[in-house]
């Protein structure tokens, strides 16, 4: 019995002298060993006690996006090597968004990478041209562009493996994360999609949405909903995002089956609800474009829409002439400019429509949208053929072409951009950083970006990878970026440099782009400091 009682007193010792040599060490020692636990590992050690539970909470109030690609052949491989990736450090995760090669299985994907995650976190996954990020490897920024036109020999530098999986996850302080789906019926069910986005931020935060991350399906025309959310919505509303994939979802309840829905959107609100001590999470959108306008501008008659091909017929006038011109006598003088006799590049038209919008309980007004339809054939003693309708008679196009110089100017303009973001936030300098690289929370900074580009730009656009990228990299070094190649860039805002010399409208909206590259710019704001710290 004495000796078990040594036994009892011995291990009592030994514990009181393990807690007294954890409690000797400093909060912010244990603040940097805990930063650097794998996420479920941290979880687990905030059960250890009260002061540790203290810390990690406040580690996982921080902004955090970790982003992770892999271009493994094997699916499973590749779900591992980028999840376990991006949970390597502490986060509470807000929302995941994966994007995979056409060799993969998109369900088989999303089941792989949602369970990894659990039910309850909203998970987006979808079917990508390329990805870009850092590798879950090597560490090294990477673009991974891949050839989907097998035939087309221009695209041989590409790989033709199109295998590969990026994974982003996010957790934005004093924002809350939704998921709202548009259901497929014979007809988009825009205005019920509006209203469930509108009623729930404000029952989330009493005020509009502060973001919208929008995926909608190739086969579905978004533009409609996407001008309906553009006037719905102030300025101040950051909407993002690729119109043109394939994809899976899931959050809470909602699980989303092949053909059950048009598009899926991320709905991020401000969280009146937040604990005290926690910042602001602020996004800036910037684009590239990367389309000139060619020729004069005309105006459409007799225009008639194709619904069994999607397609829109038209013929068009111009200020000179008083006589309807055909297809070819139209597309002819801008080949010929283009010095394309063939008439292998690719075209687009610029409307430039006057329409009617309006919302439940608000009043109708008339706003001008910008929207490109891609130019389809040009027929001799007939009609100019168009992707897509919503074109109506006298509309104003001009003709567009990709420009490869005027997307590298428009990247460094992002690039000024950015770097007046950068002075404006009082971004931190290297003296700022904290020992492990991390940013120094206590100032505005830049803690994230994702980025949306034309699958039709990358090497062989601009001759060089990177191009795209590079604004944000060259400012923001070592901070998470990660984006993908899509068919279709979805930013709203007002865009009136398609319509320079316009002077008929002040505000020209445009929100799907071709040849572009659309930024989503994350920054957080600290909450101010107790009024006792500010004499020191």
């Amino acid at each position: 019995m004495a000796a078990k009682q040594r036994q009892k007193s011995t291990a009592a010792a030994t514990a009181a002298a393990e807690r007294t040599t954890i409690d000797l060490i400093g909060d912010d020692l244990l603040h940097n060993i805990l930063s650097r636990l794998p996420a479920v590992s941290c979880a687990s050690a905030a059960c250890v006690n009260r002061c540790w539970n203290l810390i990690i909470n406040r580690l996982l109030t921080l902004p955090n996006l970790s982003s992770a690609l892999s271009c493994n052949p094997c699916l499973q491989d590749a779900v591992d090597e980028v999840v376990d990736k991006v949970l390597a450090k502490p986060i509470r995760p807000q929302f995941v968004i994966a994007s995979i090669g056409f060799s993969f299985d998109l369900e088989e994907a999303h089941y792989l990478i949602s369970g990894r995650f659990g039910c309850h976190i909203p998970v987006i996954t979808s079917i990508s041209y390329g990805i870009f990020g850092q590798d879950a490897n090597t560490n090294e920024f990477e673009e991974v562009q891949w050839n989907t036109m097998k035939d087309n020999k221009a695209y041989e530098d590409l790989r033709n493996e199109d295998h590969g999986v990026l994974v982003t996850v996010g957790f934005l302080p004093g924002l809350t994360v939704d998921l709202i789906p548009l259901k497929k019926t014979r007809g988009l069910m825009a205005e019920d999609f509006m209203c469930s986005i509108s009623d729930r931020s404000f029952s989330r935060s009493g005020s509009s949405p502060m973001g919208i991350l929008l995926f909608s399906d190739k086969d579905i025309d978004i533009k409609p909903v996407l001008a309906k959310l553009d006037y719905a919505f102030p300025s101040e509303t950051a909407i993002v995002g690729d119109a043109g994939s394939r994809f899976l979802y899931q959050g809470g309840t909602t699980i989303n089956r092949f053909n059950s829905s048009a598009a899926v959107a991320l709905l991020f609100s401000r969280d009146t609800g937040k604990q005290p001590g926690v910042g602001e999470t602020q996004f800036h959108v910037m684009l590239s474009t990367g389309v000139s306008p060619i020729g004069p501008k005309y105006r459409a008659v007799y225009v008639k829409a194709k619904s069994h091909d999607n397609s829109t017929r038209l013929m068009a006038t111009t200020k000179e002439i008083d006589f309807n011109l055909d297809g070819e006598t139209i597309l002819d003088p801008i080949y010929d400019e283009l010095g394309d006799h063939t008439h292998s590049q690719t075209l687009y038209v610029g409307f430039s429509k006057m329409r009617r919008c309006n919302f439940p309980y608000e009043y109708t007004r008339c706003i001008c949208m910008h929207e490109f339809h891609l130019v389809l054939r040009g027929d001799n003693h007939e009609y100019l053929y168009v992707h897509g309708d919503g074109i109506r008679d006298f509309d104003s196009f001009k003709f567009y072409h990709a420009n490869p110089d005027l997307a590298r100017a428009s990247c460094n303009n992002v690039s000024n951009n950015m770097k007046l973001l950068k002075q404006d936030l009082n971004y931190p300098t290297d003296d700022h950083s904290n020992s492990n690289g991390s940013i120094d929370m206590h100032k505005k900074s830049v803690f994230g970006g994702m980025m949306f580009a034309c699958y039709g730009r990358g090497k062989l656009f601009f001759g060089e990878p990177n191009v795209d990228a590079s604004p944000f990299l060259e400012n923001f070094p070592g901070v998470t970026f990660s984006g993908t190649y899509c068919n279709g860039e979805i930013a709203c805002g007002d865009f009136s440099s398609y319509e320079k010399e316009s002077k008929e409208h002040s505000c020209i909206r445009c929100s799907l782009h071709e040849f572009s590259t659309v930024y989503l710019v994350m920054s957080y704001t600290p909450p101010a400091l107790p009024q006792h710290y500010k004499s020191y």
